[in-house]
């Protein structure tokens, strides 16, 4: 650490989700005060006019185009690049022992997941998966009403991620459209999400993903590259699923189905969990994110909960009862969080460790639909 009072912070990558926790960084100190201080030190990214005007915008102190000059000068290591890109510099960084928060799904390939995680396991410092959805107050608030029973016996659990960027064959072509960079595709971009939000939730109660049959399918197998003018240059081959399904089974006997697609027409953001128990049951979805249904003792029917009371997880930091909070508080929760797992020398979840494991269903997922079969997890 650079002095006892601010953690200096690297960058890499100033795109979507670069400004995302570009944003939760500057929102720490305002809203909770007991976090470390931190200082936005270094943007890195290759091109270097759009980098110089991201760091003015996003209000760090320099630029690099090279994440190797960056990693002796920082205190903590956040890796929001591509997918193909999250291995080499997130282990350098932790054999350096700079603590290291890196986007999902963790890396395009179960291999190299591994061996991120086994460079956490050796490094002494946090590293941490941005999982952000475990970090809205309405799915801690469903977690600690499944810890306390409040559901029963958990026997099915449902979770679908839908969006329909892709439904339009001329839209263009991007990194998320080939394997090489981006792993798969709904299944890694969507379906992580899903894999770890169910695992955080139930496995405590149902025991780990156990065996399950997974489908991917792609509906259009290449897509333009526009020029500067507007004009197709090319076509270039989409390699990466379009949509996966899949059934799961947990080690209880509890069973469940999982989706994402980028062609579900009318979807924006339509990320749900369902899971129902002997006791009682509920439900969430990302587009209704301050609400959570619950199905429980005697009632009939389902309970809309608005989780924005001061005693809801998270919520006595921002505004009163009622106020509504957004997709972007979930990303300074989990900036919160993990940067004070990093002050305190502490643990953070989901780490690297676990990251993998949400890695091991992805990857059961497509061995499942490459040989036509279920699939048993080790």
């Amino acid at each position: 650490m650079s002095d006892t009072e601010t953690l200096d912070i690297g960058v890499l990558g100033y795109r979507f989700m670069g400004k995302a926790h570009a944003n939760a960084l500057a929102r720490l100190p305002m809203f909770f005060p007991d976090a470390p201080n931190v200082r936005r030190h270094t943007l890195i990214g290759r091109d270097e006019d759009a980098l110089a005007d991201a760091a003015d915008q996003f209000g760090f102190e320099q630029t690099a185009t090279d994440w190797e000059t960056v990693i002796d000068d920082v205190d903590v290591f956040y890796n929001l690049g591509p997918n193909h890109v999250h291995a080499e510099p997130s282990i350098a960084a932790l054999d350096a022992g700079v603590p290291v928060f890196c986007e999902k799904p963790l890396a395009p390939t179960l291999a190299d997941a591994a061996r991120m995680r086994d460079a956490a396991a050796n490094a002494e410092v946090p590293a941490g998966c941005a999982f952000n959805y475990r970090f809205v107050p309405a799915i801690r608030y469903a977690k600690q009403l499944i810890d306390a029973g409040e559901l029963g016996d958990i026997h099915h659990v449902r979770g679908r991620y839908l969006q329909d960027w892709l439904v339009d064959p001329e839209a263009p072509w991007a990194w998320r459209m080939d394997n090489e960079r981006a792993g798969s595709g709904a299944l890694g971009d969507l379906g992580a999400h899903t894999v770890d939000l169910i695992r955080f939730l139930v496995c405590e109660h149902t025991g780990e993903i156990d065996r399950l049959s997974g489908q991917l399918q792609t509906f259009v197998d290449e897509r333009p590259v526009y020029g500067t003018d507007g004009t197709i240059k090319e076509h270039r081959p989409v390699t990466v699923d379009d949509a996966y399904t899949a059934q799961i089974e947990f080690e209880n006997g509890a069973v469940g189905s999982l989706e994402a697609s980028r062609f579900a027409t009318g979807h924006k953001n339509d990320h749900t969990i369902e899971i129902h128990g002997s006791e009682g049951s509920l439900k969430f979805s990302l587009e209704r994110l301050n609400e959570l249904s619950v199905l429980t003792g005697t009632n009939r029917g389902y309970e809309t909960v608005l989780v924005t009371d001061e005693d809801d997880p998270y919520v006595d930091a921002w505004w009163p009862p009622g106020h509504v909070l957004g997709w972007e508080h979930t990303f300074v929760h989990e900036n919160y969080e993990f940067l004070s797992a990093v002050a305190g020398g502490g643990p953070f979840e989901p780490s690297f460790a676990t990251a993998y494991d949400v890695q091991v269903v992805l990857d059961a997922i497509e061995q499942s639909d490459s040989a036509g079969e279920w699939i048993s997890l080790p």
